[in-house]
C-alpha cells in the first residue's frame, strides 16, 4: 500500500514537472479536490486538469523535488501521504526556500484496484519566528535535488 500511494504522489509532482495537466489531473479521482500553494481550490478531475492546464499555458512553472516523510493506512483501501517539497524556478538549478510547503494526500483505492487521490493539500513551510527550521528543511530538500542527479 505504502509504495503504491508514494507512486500516485511521484505521478503527481511528474505530472506538474512536465506541465501536463492532463498527467496530474490522472492522479485524481472523479470528485477529488486540491488546494494550492496559494489558496487555490479546486474540485472535480475535470476543473483539476482546466484550472492546471491554464496555469501552464499562463508561464513555465518551477520544477518539485519532494521527500515522502509518511504513508500511513487509515484502512484496507485508504491512506494518508505527508511530504515535503520545494521547487527550483525555471532556469535555475537551486531551490526557491520561499516555495518550501508541506503536502498532504488523501488517496483511495478504487474498486478496479487503482489508487487515486481524493484531497490533495500544499500549505506554505513558512515556519514562522522560526527561521532554523525554514534552513533545516531547504538543506534537507537540496540533499534530495541533489541526489535526482
Amino acid at each position: 500500500m505504502s509504495e503504491d500511494v508514494a507512486g500516485l504522489y511521484r505521478a503527481l509532482l511528474d505530472g506538474w514537472n512536465r506541465g501536463d495537466a492532463g498527467a496530474f489531473a490522472a492522479c485524481f479521482a472523479d470528485h477529488g479536490s486540491m488546494v494550492g500553494f496559494d489558496g487555490s481550490t479546486v474540485g472535480g478531475r475535470p476543473s483539476i486538469e482546466r484550472h492546471l492546464a491554464a496555469v501552464f499555458a499562463d508561464h513555465r512553472t518551477a520544477a518539485y523535488v519532494a521527500r515522502v516523510d509518511e504513508t500511513r493506512p487509515l484502512g484496507p483501501d485508504t491512506a494518508l501521504l505527508r511530504a515535503v517539497a520545494g521547487m527550483v524556478p525555471p532556469g535555475a538549478s537551486d531551490l526557491n526556500p520561499a516555495l518550501n510547503a508541506v503536502q498532504s494526500l488523501l488517496a483511495r483505492r478504487s474498486t478496479g484496484g487503482d489508487w487515486r487521490i481524493e484531497h490533495f493539500q500544499t500549505t506554505p513551510a513558512a515556519f514562522h519566528g522560526r527561521p532554523e527550521e525554514s534552513a533545516q528543511l531547504t538543506r534537507e530538500l537540496r540533499e534530495v535535488l541533489r541526489g535526482r542527479g
